[in-house]
């Protein structure tokens, strides 16, 4: 049956800008973008004409943990927060689930684990870890978008991090499929700030100093190499130190293959405002200064940081040491999926950003990193992708309404700006102020290699 939706509003965030108008969708696709609805037109007619359609919000750096350690978090309540934050694409990591998906038979259990519990469309990132070299070539063409490694401690034994030698042939390997290599970069060496942190261990700054800008630093300039010398896609993920942004200015200025994304909590976060002992803000790489991440605000803005991505990685609350404030035991991993629009929002708007330049950071390049042209905007053509919400409305989520598996975050019960009404994938609405109203019509999204 054909299914024909017509939504009007003053304010349809499109490539060319905002404008006022109809879009219409029939079977899943933008059909239309036009001033005035057709004379002839015979399906729904919804009226949002205040509120703002965006396109589907992608987040390509998400971990789902499952299976394996569903306990953590999972396909269903990952996607639900998903869809409350106009996510409607998100990107599995090969981690923290149990099995890694480094070969081909652990990403069939994923893919088997996903059955019947996607709310949004989801795609999947294979693993790097030392050994697997013949196992890459197999994953890739079984439909990963790509592959991720770390080149320190992942904090999963079983996804051990990578060495020089490692990351060479992998990247030798996915050039011949033009798909990224995204490294988690720090390159762990001995540093005064261990030792004191040790000593520390409630005390965030302390922990700072325990993964300096160094690391992460000499971290990038390898991969700014290994770029160089294969000429294959490098793609660096949550960059944190603003240190980092000459070399990679001029990697790109070079014409080199390199992309790079930062998290929304080194946007909107500052290490001065966090509490000792308060474990739900330690990440690895550390929230850093508010003058670091003013630099990571200006690198976005002139595009020498492609997009944005939450990098969520969530825990049950004994594993953040919620109890103790002990940094040095607890989880490193913000749950951020279902903040993803807002926290940033409320940001970029403090700084006079528009609507338009979240649409680019959160929609339409993480579309270009990931080489899907009919995702990431709204225009003829496009699959039917979207949300609607109220940028000058507020929003705070009480742990009742927040979807997670867990409502151990630091964006809990803070005041936000924009609020989520509707969204909806390939045009048919399944979210709905702040309830999931039509589930399981999420997608796998395999790579077409």
């Amino acid at each position: 049956m054909t299914k024909k939706l017509a939504i009007i509003s003053d304010h349809i965030v499109t490539p060319n800008g905002v404008i006022s108008g109809c879009l219409i969708v029939k079977d899943g696709k933008i059909t239309e973008i036009d001033e005035f609805l057709p004379g002839d037109f015979d399906g729904e007619i919804e009226m949002a004409k205040d509120l703002f359609i965006m396109p589907g919000l992608i987040d390509p750096h998400v971990h789902i943990n499952e299976p394996g350690r569903t306990q953590w978090e999972g396909f269903e309540t990952a996607t639900t927060a998903a869809a409350a934050s106009g996510i409607t694409l998100l990107v599995d990591m090969p981690l923290n689930s149990s099995p890694v998906t480094t070969n081909v038979t652990n990403f069939k259990l994923k893919l088997e684990a996903a059955k019947d519990k996607l709310n949004v469309n989801v795609g999947f990132w294979g693993g790097v870890i030392p050994g697997n070299r013949n196992e890459l070539d197999d994953l890739l063409k079984s439909g990963v978008l790509g592959l991720k490694a770390f080149l320190t401690h992942s904090g999963i034994d079983d996804f051990p991090n990578t060495e020089k030698a490692d990351l060479k042939n992998a990247l030798q390997i996915i050039k011949k499929y033009n798909r990224p290599l995204l490294v988690h970069c720090e390159l762990t060496e001995d540093h005064p700030g261990i030792a004191e942190h040790k000593n520390n261990p409630n005390d965030y700054m302390s922990y700072l100093r325990s993964r300096p800008k160094e690391w992460e630093n000499k971290a990038i300039a390898m991969m700014i190499d290994l770029c160089r010398e294969t000429e294959a896609h490098v793609h660096i993920v949550h960059l944190s130190s603003a240190e980092a942004l000459p070399m990679i200015a001029e990697a790109k200025a070079e014409g080199l293959n390199l992309t790079v994304e930062t998290a929304q909590h080194y946007l909107t976060l500052n290490a001065e405002d966090i509490p000792n002992g308060e474990t739900i803000y330690k990440c690895a790489p550390p929230i850093r200064e508010r003058e670091n991440n003013n630099k990571l605000w200006d690198a976005l803005k002139s595009g020498l940081i492609d997009f944005v991505a939450t990098d969520h990685s969530p825990a049950p609350p004994d594993l953040k040491e919620i109890s103790s404030g002990d940094l040095s035991k607890a989880w490193g991993g913000i749950a951020g999926l279902q903040f993803a629009l807002c926290s940033l929002w409320t940001e970029a708007k403090r700084r006079n950003f528009s609507v338009e330049d979240i649409a680019k950071w959160l929609s339409a390049s993480p579309a270009d990193f990931l080489g899907l042209s009919n995702k990431g905007k709204l225009e003829n053509g496009a699959d039917a992708d979207f949300f609607i919400w109220d940028p000058n409305g507020t929003t705070t989520f009480s742990s009742e309404e927040i979807h997670h598996r867990h409502k151990v975050s630091p964006y809990s019960g803070k005041p936000f700006a924009g609020k989520v009404h509707k969204t909806f994938i390939n045009g048919e609405l399944i979210y709905e102020n702040n309830k999931l109203i039509n589930a399981n019509k999420g997608t796998v999204l395999l790579g077409n290699f």
